[in-house]
């Protein structure tokens, strides 16, 4: 059992060193950070009930991980070909409006979960 949990540690650390190189490298991950740091104290500040937090967190979530596999295909697409080619220019674009579905969503549930509660302390 012992080594089998250490296996399953192990298999996080390309995980995590792929985060930590996305977080070093990449600005709009950076921003999505601050965002993400600015999501949630306004969401400690406003005492936001458990099921408006597992929204919040999902939503926020959403945003990292098609920010993370854009950047990946990004990557990719680049060591493929530096050229300028049809294809590949698709790819990057679908990968890079799917952060943007992913973020127009987030956004949405912000203001569904932040806004009557902003309301109410004006």
């Amino acid at each position: 059992m012992t080594r089998w949990l250490a296996s399953v540690l192990r298999s996080f650390g390309p995980a995590l060193s792929g985060l930590v190189w996305a977080l070093k490298t990449q600005r709009n991950l950076q921003v999505h950070g601050l965002a993400t740091l600015l999501v949630g104290g306004f969401g400690i500040w406003l005492q936001l009930a458990a099921w408006e937090w597992c929204v919040v967190l999902l939503a926020v979530g959403l945003v990292w991980a098609a920010e993370l596999l854009n950047t990946a295909i990004e990557v990719l697409a680049d060591r493929v070909s530096k050229e300028r080619e049809e294809p590949i220019r698709l790819v990057k674009d679908a990968a890079a409006a799917a952060v943007l579905v992913a973020a127009l969503a987030a956004l949405g549930v912000g203001l569904v979960v932040f806004l009557p509660k902003l309301w109410h302390l004006l």
